[in-house]
Parts: structure tokens; sequence; C-alpha cells
């Protein structure tokens, strides 16, 4: 009897415990198979939300260098790093911009260049993040999976918008675009609102072939 008091009282924590109190490992697949495995709900509010609840450009994989860094260094080609940062800070580059299909120079305290989450703090905190860990947080905002280095202009017109809202303005790179969202939201958790959804699948209507990036 007892034994089944305790069973009890395992299942009722465990029912507690947020599903995306987590983040898993995504494999490679068609967007258009892991989307259907995603929630759909409506936006939570957004109580609550503060940007610096999500601790970023910190170093959670131990590489030494931040995750903006880290960022830069993988999106831009003909880098120029600071001598004595360890090979770490980047001073300068060339970005192909994903979003506007041009190409962008970094200057190092005069950039016309940002590092996106492509899946927006603030939309992720209204579909699920707001019952994240401080841990769980700090992992999705320095997350290379949800991080591009990409024009400051159009990242801050995207605001915190989802793919209902806004889509980079380069068509060919929208079902890129799209499947990373997908990539980003499967790991941790996070649903999709209704909309979002239509738009994501409209898309990947042209596109069914579309893997997910891991």
């Amino acid at each position: 009897m007892k034994l089944r008091f305790v069973f009890a009282g395992i299942l009722a924590i465990a029912l507690l415990i947020p599903e995306a109190a987590v983040a898993v490992n995504v494999k490679k697949e068609r967007a258009t198979v892991i989307i259907e495995t995603l929630a759909v709900k409506g936006r939570a509010a957004k109580t609550g939300y503060d940007r610096s609840s999500f601790s970023h450009w910190r170093d959670p994989d131990r590489n030494g260098c931040d995750a903006r860094n880290d960022t830069l260094r993988r999106d831009l080609t003909n880098l120029v790093i600071k001598s004595d940062s360890n090979g770490c800070k980047v001073l300068g580059g060339v970005l192909a911009d994903p979003y506007s299909g041009k190409d962008i120079n970094f200057v190092f305290g005069a950039s016309l260049i940002d590092i996106d989450h492509v899946v927006a703090l603030s939309n992720a905190w209204q579909t699920g993040a707001f019952q994240f860990t401080d841990e769980i947080r700090l992992k999705f905002a320095n997350d290379p999976l949800n991080l591009l280095a990409v024009s400051a202009s159009l990242n801050r017109q995207k605001g915190d918008g989802d793919a209902a809202t806004w889509l980079p303005p380069t068509k060919s790179y929208r079902c890129q675009y799209v499947a990373r969202q997908i990539a980003v939201k499967k790991k941790y958790g996070l649903w999709l609102t209704k909309p979002e959804k239509v738009e994501m699948l409209n898309l990947l209507a042209k596109c069914p072939n579309q893997e997910i990036p891991t």
C-alpha cells in the first residue's frame, strides 16, 4: 500500500515538471515531419519577461570564447582576429547575410551586423520559456542552433516576430529559416501558435524535403 502511495506521489511530481524543463537533442529530419510533433497553443502572457532573464553572450561550451564571437567566427569570412584574444575576438570580416542576400562588412565597434536569436527571446518566453530554469535559459540564449549573424537593420525590423509576422526578405532563404525555428522549438519543447504553424506549412509546401539543422 505504501509503495502505491509513493508511486502516485512520484507520478504527481513528474506531471508538474514543465514539458520544456530540459533541452533535447534533435536529429536530421524533414521539417514537415518535426513540425507535426510540436504543440500548438496561443501565446502566453508576456508578464514577467525581461531580456536579462536570458543570460546571453556567455561561454556555455567552455571553449574560451563567448557565444557572440563564436557566431561571428562561424558565419563570417575574411576574419580579422584580435591578436591577444586567444583566437576569439573578431575585429573584422565579411558576412554573406542570409536575410538580405547581400555582403556586409563587419567592423568591431561600428558594425552593421547583429547576432539574431532565430527564435526571439520574447517569443520563446511566450511559447514556453517562462517555465525554464535559469540554466536552460542561458543555454537557449547561447545555443549556436538559435544564433545567426545577420543584417542589424533586418534583425531590428524582425523584433520578436514569429514566422506569421516576419520572414527574411530573401525568399530563397525562408525554408531554411523556418526549418531552423522548428529545430529550436523542438529542442527546447516550445510550442507554435496556430498562425505561425500555418505560415510555416505554407512555406514548407514549396520545399518539402527541407531538413532541420542540428
